[in-house]
């Protein structure tokens, strides 16, 4: 396998990725690097969402960064990112809620669009004036997209990149014949801009920036579309009747779930990873500029931009997906850690009562992934069980007590977020994290 002949020797201490996959995440194609493990990633990525899902040419739904090999993670390891920096590039963006037209895919529209005039699956294809028939077919010259917005908006970010203005019909129009620089499309990108299509449906409405990674995380163990890398969206892969169908089985061994959506995966937060192939595979892609939980739309403000990780071996991580240690203003009000006038309150009980020990606790979310929310859940809740070794009733009591279920993305991703026991983080070698991101 390609990346099976990359070793330790000759690791870099720093990488600049500028490359992006098909948008399928393949463990038999080459990565970058290696990278040593301490070692940091800087990258300028591509929009997702929008951009991929009218260029049916990709395969995957996102156009994400071509997976990085980190020197000494190994199979059945984690790798615990630290997010330094997330920056903005792109100066507009267009966004909206999306319909799938009959015809125009091979079972699933963001993994093998369609051209229902000449009947070519993947097709390449141009851009010819705007709207939302610009995307044509390179062999037959009709219209093809598989997706259309029903209810959009075009939006341009002021220049601290601190807010956004949805723009009207005409302002749209403008910012559309020159997509590609508004979009600050990176030059190994091969998506259309949605920006042509110059959606206009909600003018002058305000909005905050507050951008974080839709997609980050390390390459599953068999090749799979990135935006279907996650319980929900892997769901549709399930007898699917193109060439990257999977069974349920295969869907769950091979999964990372790198595609979350969460909006508290941005800069200052440390994500952990499973490692399911040698060497990783970190990857990256679908910057969005903001997005309230559950990315309820279906679709947020997809941006360019330049992001720099710092990449650490975690051996002999328990799980096979991801946890994320949020910066202290993302986490749930209960799940916060207890400020010292908090403690002194609960060692006077402890000393009427009788309770000689006050167990310290650090604040932990734990990933769930699956076809729905409710099964999502259960996921997180299994998970997290694993990671302490305790029972499910137990994480639910402590999630209820001092945490929250909290919403990544409809359909199937959310973040079973509490106070755990920092004994047990130890014991999984995760307690330096939490110390580290909580003054603890």
């Amino acid at each position: 396998m390609p990346d099976g002949s990359k070793t330790d020797k000759g690791a870099q201490r720093s990488i600049v990725v500028g490359n992006f996959t098909n948008s399928v995440l393949d463990p038999d194609a080459p990565m970058l690097g290696p990278v040593e493990d301490g070692g940091t990633i800087i990258a300028n990525t591509a929009p997702g969402c929008w951009g991929p899902m009218i260029t049916p040419s990709l395969r995957g739904g996102h156009e994400v960064t071509q997976p990085v090999f980190i020197a000494g993670a190994e199979v059945g390891d984690g790798v615990a990112i630290r997010i330094r920096d997330i920056t903005v590039t792109s100066i507009a963006t267009a966004s909206g809620h999306d319909s799938s037209p009959e015809g125009f895919c091979l079972g699933d529209p963001y993994v093998a669009g369609r051209c229902p005039t000449c009947d070519t699956v993947w097709p390449e294809t141009h851009i010819e004036g705007i709207g939302q028939d610009s995307v044509k077919c390179n062999v037959c010259g009709n219209a093809v997209t598989p997706f259309r917005i029903v209810h959009g908006y075009t939006v341009t970010f002021d220049d601290t990149r601190s807010v956004g203005l949805t723009l009207p019909k005409a302002a749209a129009e403008t910012i559309a014949e020159r997509a590609n620089h508004y979009s600050a499309l990176p030059d190994g990108s091969r998506q259309h801009s949605i920006l042509n299509f110059a959606p206009s449906d909600m003018p002058g409405t305000l909005v905050r920036m507050r951008p974080f990674m839709g997609q980050l995380g390390t390459c599953p163990s068999i090749a799979m579309p990135d935006s279907h890398n996650a319980g929900d969206f892997g769901s549709f892969l399930v007898g699917a009747p193109h060439a990257y169908g999977l069974t349920a089985e295969q869907l769950a061994q091979h999964k990372t779930d790198g595609h979350m959506d969460i909006d508290a995966v941005r800069a200052g937060a440390i994500l952990v990873c499973p490692v399911k192939v040698k060497g990783a595979g970190v990857y990256m892609g679908d910057m969005h500029a903001g997005q309230g939980d559950g990315e309820i739309a279906g679709h947020t403000m997809d941006v360019a931009g330049s992001v720099t990780l710092q990449v650490e071996v975690v051996k002999n991580y328990p799980l096979d997906g991801p946890v994320l240690f949020p910066l202290i203003e993302d986490l749930p009000p209960m799940a916060r850690p207890f400020t010292d006038a908090e403690k002194a309150k609960g060692q006077r009980l402890a000393d009427k009562w009788g309770v000689t020990n006050i167990e310290p606790l650090a604040p932990i979310s734990v990933i769930g992934t699956a076809a729905n929310l409710n099964d999502a859940i259960e996921n997180g809740l299994a998970r997290a069980a694993t990671l302490l070794g305790v029972t499910v009733a137990e994480v639910r009591n402590r999630a209820t007590v001092n945490g929250a279920i909290e919403i990544g993305r409809a359909p199937g991703v959310i973040q079973v977020t509490f106070l755990a026991p920092l004994a047990k983080l130890d014991a999984v070698g995760l307690g330096g994290y939490a110390r580290e991101q909580y003054g603890l």
